[in-house]
């Protein structure tokens, strides 16, 4: 996008709607050496880098531990072994359990700076001694996911360098090698048998869906998210999840660019008497708690789609937290939806 301001703050007001967030596009190749791997650590070297994907390259004298990130980020860390101090992003929900954001994080262990969009405890960020804050990127500008930008300088001048791992125009193995490279960078051992069996489990997952994709090459899919008042249809190609499924050749249902310019070109947002604008055959709908969940909804235009008749409706993790143990599934489940589904479009 050419304007990244506006881009966030479409981003913000899907959040508050809910919609269909989309999450990259095109995959594109990392380079080797250093810039493959992103960093070195303490390990190796006795000090630590790691070239981000804003291009900058953040150094200290040792390997950060008090660290901060995203939600999401912190939980594909953990995945891997690595323990952050502080998050924030949607962490709880307002019911007390861990959001689906969370992943495997122990989130009892963790201190929460903000819960939501636009929150940020500086106090509370200072307080923990940060050594590096950690985000997701959602445009080609270096925005860092869920720090406000309000705040920046502010936060910046607690001192803790930044990293930014970027979602943005690209496909999904590549934020997924760049969170392994980071999380290598900060002490994980990714040679474990562990890390190698997730990552061939993602592997033998994506092969499984490229197989049921040409199989059944006249399923047409669509990723849907639902508000109170709106049914938003995300379009495939700023998403690091949809535009990967569409390289296995996935029949995704694609609106038009026009029709996506209201939400940044992420989705089209259409009114509830509308939401059967286009045919589909399955509809992942997205599974966070900033969306209302397919069992929530009550319209009737819905309820009359298809694709919930036959009962062929799947959540859709709208941001995949970016370790191989927690997208594999992704593919796995669409794979079998795929493998499963008859043609009711």
């Amino acid at each position: 996008m050419s304007n990244a301001r506006a881009t966030v703050l479409t981003r913000r007001g899907l959040l508050t709607a809910g919609g269909a967030l989309g999450l990259g596009a095109a995959l594109a190749a990392c380079g080797d050496g250093d810039a493959k791997n992103g960093g070195t650590t303490a390990a190796t070297s006795g000090a630590w880098s790691f070239k981000d994907d804003r291009g900058q390259t953040v150094k200290a004298d040792k390997v950060p531990s008090n660290i901060v990130a995203f939600v999401g980020v912190a939980a594909a860390l953990y995945d891997y072994g690595i323990q952050v101090k502080g998050v924030f992003g949607p962490t709880i929900t307002k019911g007390g359990k861990p959001d689906v954001q969370a992943g495997d994080l122990p989130v009892d262990k963790v201190t929460v700076i903000g819960n939501d969009y636009g929150q940020f405890s500086i106090e509370k960020y200072a307080a923990l001694g940060p050594d590096l804050l950690v985000s997701t990127m959602f445009d080609d500008a270096g925005t860092l996911w869920y720090v406000p930008q309000e705040s920046v300088k502010k936060i910046l001048q607690v001192g803790a360098p930044t990293v930014g791992i970027s979602v943005y125009d690209r496909q999904l193995p590549e934020p997924l090698q760049r969170m392994q490279a980071l999380a290598e960078s900060l002490g994980a051992d990714v040679t474990t048998d562990k890390v190698k069996q997730a990552k061939k489990r993602f592997e033998d997952a994506a092969a499984r869906l490229r197989a049921a994709a040409k199989a059944k090459p006249d399923i047409k899919v669509m990723a849907a998210s639902a508000s109170q008042d709106l049914f938003y249809v995300s379009g495939s190609n700023l998403s690091i999840d949809l535009e990967y499924f569409k390289a296995l050749g996935v029949n995704l249902v694609e609106p038009p660019e026009s029709a996506k310019k209201q939400g940044g070109g992420w989705y089209e947002s259409l009114s509830w008497e509308n939401a059967d604008k286009y045919p589909a055959d399955i509809i992942m709908m997205d599974d966070r708690s900033s969306a209302i969940q397919p069992a929530d909804i009550t319209q009737a235009t819905w309820k009359n789609l298809p694709a919930v008749k036959a009962g062929q409706v799947i959540p859709r993790t709208t941001e995949p937290i970016l370790s191989y143990d927690k997208c594999a599934p992704l593919l796995e489940n669409l794979a079998k939806a795929i493998e499963t589904a008859k043609k009711v479009s």
